[in-house]
């Protein structure tokens, strides 16, 4: 909950204290020296951290507010931390706010991902391969603001079938402080409240924060990783979806992508399936 230390910080922190037998009380009571020293952590962090000490109580009415609605908080160093995406992701987030039906992460997954700016087409091309996805009993893994997702993420609701949304924000930023508002507006024509015995929420992100620059590559790459298969049907060449792609075939899961895409190509030598 402290700015300023991310993921690996927070997954370095949990494993050195688990190793040393340390709790949390006899972390926050070291020296910041030691904070850099034995735990790697910058010079800014450890102010970040020395500075937040009395928000230890904050955090733990936070935890139990979190835990009272529903959400579970797993961090890469728990045995529940979701294999999909410890499998694909070389760097993946050290901590996950999951709400909803966790169940989904072990069904038949997918997503439909796309560069941004995409044209009518191709936002038709999305909604097509999504919903042959979901015709098939596949669930869903999308975000919830670009066009790109929302065209996705609203085909699950037309047919009453589950999905998964990862954020690049907070929960209490897109479902509301009691975590029952529909992700964006277009989803509350089908859906006026957001439905956790349904669909999943996952977020790698404190419950209020906003979106910044960075947020929107973490998304993708968390989308990416909980899908078993990805159809892929704009990629920009050496971009994020690109990157993407090849962090899929990789790791051995099947990838289509669109003969829409310049380069396409490649990523079919490369073991990709095309999309005519």
């Amino acid at each position: 909950m402290t700015p300023g230390i991310g993921g690996r910080s927070v997954t370095r922190i949990l494993a050195r204290n688990e190793l040393l037998g340390r709790s949390p009380e006899e972390f926050l009571r070291l020296a910041p020296e030691t904070w850099r020293e034995e735990y790697r952590l910058t010079a800014k962090s450890s102010a970040a951290l020395s500075t937040g000490k009395s928000t230890l109580k904050a955090t733990k009415e936070l935890e139990e507010r979190l835990s009272g609605l529903g959400v579970a908080l797993v961090t890469a160093v728990d045995p529940h931390y979701p294999t999909l995406v410890e499998e694909f992701d070389p760097d993946p987030p050290g901590v996950l706010f999951l709400y909803g039906n966790t169940r989904l992460m072990e069904a038949k997954t997918f997503c439909v991902l796309s560069s941004r700016k995409s044209r009518p087409a191709d936002l038709d091309l999305i909604e097509k391969l999504t919903e042959e996805g979901v015709l098939n009993s596949d669930v869903l893994v999308t975000g919830h603001d670009t066009p790109e997702y929302q065209r996705s993420a609203v085909v699950p609701l037309r047919w009453g079938s589950p999905r998964i949304l990862c954020l690049d924000r907070g929960l209490f930023k897109v479902l509301g402080e009691t975590l029952t508002e529909e992700a964006f507006r277009a989803a509350r024509l089908w859906r006026y409240q957001f439905d956790p015995s349904t669909d999943m929420v996952i977020s790698p992100f404190r419950p209020h924060a906003d979106f910044i620059g960075v947020n929107n590559q973490v998304r993708d790459r968390l989308v990416a990783s909980l899908s078993r298969r990805l159809d892929f049907v704009i990629v920009n060449p050496g971009g994020n979806m690109e990157k993407l792609a090849r962090l899929a075939l990789k790791c051995n899961r099947p990838v289509r992508i669109s003969d829409r895409s310049i380069g396409y190509r490649q990523v079919v030598e490369s073991g990709a399936v095309a999309i005519n």
